[in-house]
């Protein structure tokens, strides 16, 4: 089993101006004249994680990561109930890794990500897909119909105490079939007395998704109220408008990855996401590589998922004779 690799402190961070207002925040860490690697969070609204760039050796990575726009230290901020989400779509965040990747003066780089870090890994590579030395996706989603359907409807099935009152938390002529859009106006709301109670419940049901191995201990982020909103705001909004993909798109065009390496990991036991949708993209992309974890659910930090995902960064196929 692979370990994280230790602790990690950036060399560098800052706040990047990418317009309408937004203002990234960047870490790198590890080598700065290594194999350059960004790490896309998930959520949306997750924002960056310390333990993500534990996946790399130091030695051998320049590690970039970001927070996306209006979450974690980039401004302004989701948990802010009046902030404006309406310059934060799909076409806003790859515009984003693309200035950050020219600010960084990295011709290309490995493309890393997990859970809606995926879906927007994917979507950046077939937006730019000269750009990509290789994938290091896990916990793989699409952000299709069909998934939204899944996480918001279909996976109450397994928990549905949880998720009656998921649905219970809305006014009762709004409990059809897009609860991701009911919940959206709700979060909306600068009425605290009902943003504030719609992000518990919305983070209460996804967190209840999480919590199906033995052990498991929610993140302390969810005691944070203004991290609530924030993920909630982004997430609904999200997938409110289908992430501005076209139903089956990243699918549809996975051609245009063909001939760049990628490691695909899922665990079978990830009610968030089932496995069915890392699987279909491996049989549409001969340069992609499945690995189920038996025992996995939907968390990174999890110990077999994590050591997968750290052996698929060691053992990619890179271009070694731009990164010898």
């Amino acid at each position: 089993m692979h370990k994280l690799f230790p602790p990690l402190t950036p060399f560098r961070h800052g706040h990047l101006p990418v317009g309408d207002g937004h203002h990234l925040y960047f870490e790198c860490s590890g080598n700065p004249n290594g194999i350059p690697a960004i790490v896309l969070h998930g959520g949306p609204g997750s924002g960056r994680s310390e333990t993500a760039r534990r996946y790399f050796d130091p030695g051998r990575y320049h590690i970039i990561q970001f927070d996306q726009r209006h979450c974690g230290r980039s401004l302004p901020h989701a948990g802010d109930p009046v902030v404006d989400l309406s310059h934060n779509t799909l076409a806003h965040l790859l515009r984003d890794i693309e200035a950050l990747r020219d600010f960084l003066h990295i011709e290309r780089w490995l493309v890393v990500g997990g859970s809606w870090g995926s879906t927007l890994a994917l979507a950046y590579g077939q937006a730019h897909p000269d750009r990509v030395l290789g994938f290091v996706l896990y916990m793989v989603v699409t952000t299709s119909d069909a998934e939204i359907e899944w996480i918001t409807h279909g996976v109450g099935q397994f928990f549905p105490r949880e998720h009656q009152r998921f649905v219970d938390h809305l006014p009762a002529h709004e409990r059809g079939a897009d609860l991701a859009t009911a919940y959206h106006r709700l979060l909306s709301s600068p009425d605290r007395m009902i943003h504030e109670p719609a992000a518990s419940a919305w983070c209460d049901w996804e967190n209840s998704i999480l919590a199906t191995t033995p052990g498991y201990t929610p993140n302390p982020r969810w005691d944070d109220a203004r991290f609530r909103l924030c993920f909630a705001r982004l997430v609904t909004h999200y997938w409110a408008n289908r992430a501005w993909l076209s139903e089956g798109k990243i699918l549809n065009h996975i051609s245009r990855l063909a001939d760049i390496p990628a490691v695909l990991i899922h665990g079978r036991l990830d009610f968030g996401s089932p496995l069915k949708t890392a699987f279909q993209l491996n049989q549409a992309w001969p340069g992609s590589q499945l690995i189920v974890v038996e025992d996995g659910g939907h968390d990174s930090s999890a110990p077999n998922m994590a050591s997968c995902i750290v052996e698929a960064v060691h053992s990619i196929q890179l271009i070694q004779s731009e990164f010898g």
